[in-house]
């Protein structure tokens, strides 16, 4: 039973160059943090990769609060993602917004968007000049 255990575990020496160098340009690159690297490829030192970034990296890996917002780094994919929700949150907010000023021209006989319009168009006429 021991042999079977000790085939699992392997020491930083068992990674070649080239591997450590692959999983580090993953990390970097925001295509996993350091901890999903670690459980995709099996590494079991709880530092192991951090240790590889801090020797072979491109980025500052020595301070603790870096380390910590690694934790909870998106992947790209993940951002893409966040970042297409909050654009369409926006453009929601955007009909709503412009529906409320129709609305408030129409019923209360407010212009608005005639104010604003014609400020904008100002103060850019004063920002060409």
């Amino acid at each position: 039973m021991k042999n079977n255990v000790s085939k699992n575990k392997r020491t930083q020496c068992d990674y070649n160059l080239g591997f450590k160098l692959a999983v580090v340009s993953q990390v970097e690159k925001g295509e996993l943090t350091y901890k999903q690297a670690q459980k995709k490829y099996g590494i079991q030192g709880r530092s192991t990769v951090l240790v590889w970034l801090r020797r072979h990296g491109t980025l500052d890996w020595s301070k603790p609060a870096l380390l910590m917002k690694s934790k909870s780094k998106e992947t790209p994919a993940q951002k893409i993602k966040r970042l297409e929700r909050e654009l369409e949150d926006q453009k929601l907010k955007n009909i709503i917004l412009n529906k409320m000023i129709d609305i408030s021209d129409s019923q209360y006989g407010t212009s608005i968007r005639k104010k604003y319009l014609s400020q904008h168009s100002k103060a850019s006429d004063k920002n060409k000049g």
